[in-house]
């Protein structure tokens, strides 16, 4: 069985004690409570400090809990409430479109799948939650590049991989999809990741009309389009899903 690590464990109990109180507590308190050396405190305080998780007061010399990881506590509120938000609605899309439905949100320059809901099918299928796809060529990376300008900067930035002969890499012309995705609210993959796979998605918003999160489906191309076009009802069904889960966060009528 692998140990532990102590020093990750001292600073998480650390963050357990101050996250308890209700009052900000100097380093004879911590140590005392944690049965700590005032020296290995202070080490694993100042660490935390360092980035961001701790605060310490100018005047008392007491510390509480940093912005930086109230920050990651928002971010990780914000995603669960964007998932079960979203979990009536990416039912009934899996089952009006009868293709697997996709969430999913900026992390780490690309899109992490936060929720899947497997086609409605006898056919097997992987699991994906967790899986990170790229900005540049999916349908939910589009959606996210064209609404939120975090995600807009970073797909820039970051190198736009050819996976397919048909994936747009070039600058001005990434631009250009960005802007029709934006006109017309949607965005397309149409085998620019996957060989013979097509994706549809549309952005979702929050209570502040905050980009937070895109949602969509994929499948065989053959299935989601017709005559060579991308099948106007599954376009509609994606949009409808997108707009519910953002009246369901407060962001009204879109």
């Amino acid at each position: 069985m692998a140990r532990n690590i102590q020093s990750l464990e001292r600073a998480a109990a650390m963050l357990r004690l101050l996250a308890g109180g209700e009052r900000r507590l100097g380093l004879s308190d911590i140590a005392s409570s944690l049965g700590l050396a005032k020296g290995t405190a202070h080490g694993i305080l100042r660490t935390l400090q360092q980035e961001g998780f701790v605060e310490q007061d100018d005047s008392s010399g007491r510390y509480q809990l940093g912005a930086e990881l109230l920050r990651l506590g928002t971010t990780y509120l914000d995603v669960h409430e964007l998932r079960a938000r979203a979990l009536v609605w990416t039912d009934d899309l899996a089952r009006s479109s009868g293709e697997s439905v996709y969430l999913g949100v900026l992390h780490q320059q690309g899109v992490l799948i936060v929720h899947h809901v497997f086609r409605p099918d006898d056919s097997r299928q992987v699991l994906e939650i967790g899986a990170m796809q790229p900005l540049h060529s999916t349908a939910l990376g589009k959606v996210l590049s064209a609404y939120d300008p975090v995600a807009h900067s970073e797909s820039l930035e970051t190198e736009r991989k050819a996976f397919t002969d048909r994936t747009v890499c070039d600058a001005g012309d990434f631009e250009h999809l960005l802007d029709l995705t934006r006109a017309r609210g949607y965005a397309a993959d149409v085998e620019e990741t996957w060989e013979g796979v097509a994706s549809i998605a549309a952005p979702i918003h929050d209570r502040r009309r905050m980009p937070v999160g895109a949602v969509g489906i994929a499948g065989a191309v053959e299935r989601l389009r017709r005559d060579g076009e991308l099948r106007s009802e599954l376009i509609a069904a994606v949009r409808d899903c997108a707009r519910a889960v953002s009246r369901d966060l407060g962001a009204g009528r879109f």
